[in-house]
């Protein structure tokens, strides 16, 4: 007989088969009902734990965000779900960190911050490259703006905040940790970009050693929140310190790589991304 509590009444019979004797208050038991799964009829949700923050209180959103399907736009706007208040608090918490950037995050990180900093990082290079090649050309007369540093500093910062956070993701769930998600690593480096605003907005100047520390400065500040955050979640991927060091190293090298390209293609005269006017020969 259906149960209309969702439990299904399960009578134990001893062993002679007499229900005559028995106490019903003793031999009936509850159990919870299996009617709402069905393994061959009904739709399995996927797998979005890749996506969902794991070892920090989220206030219940995983449970929730879980059951969105990743072709609904609904699954992407739980990545925007944040005010200017929260924006403003983890911009100034990546500039001057006092506390773990994954923790300011409180289990919801965003993707509205890393885009729309990357995005105004990629506008600067692009502005204070072409003041540094308008100023290379300024005795000529005459500048064409050469639209080939805007494309340049695009694939620069959007391929390497997206790219190198999912393959330090990889490595990490390779290793079997779970100290952050991909989501996570995605908002750490989008926030860590913020450095190079101002860095990119003083890095015009035709004095190469000017440039040169900034970009030295912007380096250091960079990578420096970058291993506060990261550091606690690579070294307790294992017990052998190697495999550590080494994913460590490589963190440092790649974001050293970033800033020698942001040097070299757009806080120098005469950069490979830049075209040489025709009949330029100081090449």
């Amino acid at each position: 007989m259906a149960n209309r509590g969702g439990y299904d009444a399960v009578v134990d019979v001893d062993a002679e088969g007499d229900l005559g004797h028995t106490d019903l208050n003793d031999d009936l038991e509850f159990h919870n009902s299996n009617f709402d799964s069905n393994p061959n009829g009904r739709k399995v949700q996927p797998d979005t734990t890749f996506l969902t923050p794991s070892g920090r209180a989220n206030g219940g959103s995983s449970s929730s965000s879980s059951k969105r399907f990743l072709w609904s736009i609904s699954f992407y706007q739980q990545f925007f779900d944040v005010d200017t208040s929260q924006i403003l608090h983890r911009c100034r918490s990546a500039l001057y960190p006092r506390a773990l950037f994954l923790d300011v995050m409180e289990g919801n990180p965003d993707l509205y911050g890393p885009f729309w900093i990357a995005t105004t990082v990629v506008v600067i290079l692009f502005m204070t490259g072409t003041i540094s090649q308008y100023l290379q050309t300024a005795d000529r007369g005459y500048y064409a703006y050469d639209f080939k540093l805007l494309s340049g500093a695009a694939g620069l910062i959007y391929g390497y905040t997206l790219f190198i956070p999912l393959a330090l993701w990889a490595v990490l769930k390779w290793f079997g940790s779970e100290g952050a998600n991909v989501l996570e690593l995605w908002a750490l480096y989008g926030y860590g970009n913020l450095i190079w605003i101002p860095v990119a907005l003083v890095s015009w100047s035709p004095l190469s050693i000017l440039n040169y520390a900034f970009t030295a400065a912007g380096l250091v500040l960079s990578a420096g929140f970058l291993m506060r955050n990261l550091y606690p979640i690579i070294t307790a991927i294992d017990a052998k310190r190697p495999t550590s060091s080494v994913i460590i190293v490589g963190v440092v090298l790649l974001h050293a790589g970033l800033a020698i390209a942001i040097k070299i293609l757009f806080f120098a005269h005469g950069s490979p991304a830049a075209k040489v006017p025709a009949g330029d020969d100081s090449s």
